[in-house]
């Protein structure tokens, strides 16, 4: 749906030239909710502002659903982007409009006949659940309402494509959960291509199909969501999924670890599991069947678009061999083990 070649985008001033991106090439599917995620100043902005062409790239080609849009003429553009939606953090209504009229507007500069944008705008305030909020104006509505209308005016159009700036950010969780709620559901129900950026890994981990990881005005790493969490391969990554998901043992384990078991033999090790095996009772078959004790030292279960994923601190205390049997069992179920 989106072909990002080989993008590039420097900002010339007085004194010097700023890359804001560098030789970005990024495939993103129909239908799929695609995440861009980076630090402040890494150029995930300056990329979704180029896709519409807000930015014009200095180089390299954006084909969205077969049509390079860096090669049209400004009338072609001006169609296009009626095709791209977008919405912003900071919404952008239209305070002297009531939230009818905020709708209505993309749909009067398309000169959409009158019955037919009235008609779509009341389709519109349903979907997102405002139909009760028609007549009001923004400055009554909540943030998480103001962001429902940016929505429902970034649909007006019917749009292919739907871009998201930041879109939760200025939302408190709760709203930000409902929020990410309507977009996958009009993902769903439209299958409409989105494409968001965010500095927020809970969003990625909440709604997106695919991620890409930006840096220094550079693409990282791309991969599906899950396996991005699982096994994150770039230190940018990493730190993002720290954040939310912190594997680091208790500081006051690290002074009291391996401790004296009488004959017994002692490893201490990290299980981490994806799926099925999450909701599997793998530790108490294990325990049974080696006669190894289990003593969990921390963990934690999360969630990645419905998968459950997680880890655990376990020490294993039995006989050498049914420790290192115990070891070979997770693995042979689909853990992953790794010795601390």
């Amino acid at each position: 749906m989106i072909e990002i070649k080989n993008l590039a985008k420097i900002y010339h001033t007085a004194h010097q030239d700023i890359v804001a991106l560098d030789d970005v090439s990024l495939s993103i599917n129909r239908g799929e909710i695609f995440g861009i995620i980076g630090l402040s100043g890494a150029g995930k902005s300056t990329l979704i502002r180029c896709i519409n062409m807000l930015e014009k790239p200095t180089q390299g080609s954006i084909i969205v659903d077969g049509q390079d849009i860096t090669a049209l003429k400004q009338k072609e553009l001006r169609a296009a982007r009626q095709k791209i939606g977008i919405i912003f953090q900071q919404f952008n209504l239209l305070s002297s409009r009531t939230v009818f009229d905020n709708i209505m507007f993309p749909l009067e500069i398309a000169q959409v006949p009158a019955k037919a944008a009235r008609d779509r705008v009341n389709q519109l305030l349903e979907m997102v659940g405002l139909v009760d909020k028609a007549k009001v104006y923004p400055d009554q509505l909540s943030g998480g309402q103001k962001q429902r209308v940016g929505i429902a005016r970034a649909l007006a159009n019917d749009p292919k494509i739907l871009l998201s700036d930041e879109a939760t950010s200025a939302l408190d969780p709760q709203t930000t959960r409902s929020i990410l709620k309507l977009l996958k559901d009009i993902n769903q129900q439209l299958n409409l291509t989105i494409l968001l950026i965010t500095h927020d890994m809970n969003v990625i981990k909440q709604i997106c199909d695919r991620v890409a990881v930006i840096n220094n005005s550079r693409i990282e790493e791309v991969g599906d969501v899950l396996s991005i969490f699982s096994n994150p391969g770039t230190p940018t990554s990493q730190s993002f999924i720290k954040a939310i998901i912190n594997k680091d043992d208790p500081e006051e384990y690290k002074h009291d670890l391996l401790k004296e078991h009488g004959s017994k033999f002692s490893k201490l090790i990290r299980v981490s599991f994806i799926g099925a095996s999450a909701g599997d009772p793998i530790i108490s078959a294990m325990i049974k069947r080696f006669d190894v004790d289990a003593n969990i030292l921390h963990g934690n279960i999360d969630r990645v678009k419905d998968v459950p994923f997680g880890h655990l601190t376990l020490e294993l205390i039995g006989s050498r061999e049914g420790v290192h049997q115990s070891m070979q069992f997770l693995q042979n179920n689909g853990l992953d083990i790794e010795v601390l």
